[in-house]
């Protein structure tokens, strides 16, 4: 199972929701959608925006975990 581990890199950085979209520009929505485990893909593009936005990498925000 892939767990994407947005909210915890977001409160590592202390940056809101709303922060993080206008630095990456991508809406709320999306990426409410993201943090909460609902999405069904994510372009390149925006994990590379949001690696930036919050330096780190991607391993930092996309986790994967075994036997779910």
């Amino acid at each position: 199972m892939i767990v994407i581990n947005l909210d915890v890199m977001m409160a590592k950085r202390k940056m809101s929701l709303g922060e993080l979209s206008d630095k990456v520009g991508i809406t709320l929505a999306n990426l409410s959608i993201l943090k909460n485990n609902k999405a069904k893909a994510v372009r390149f593009s925006t994990l590379d925006a949001i690696c930036e936005a919050l330096d780190c990498d991607v391993s930092d925000i996309i986790e994967y975990k075994k036997g779910n």
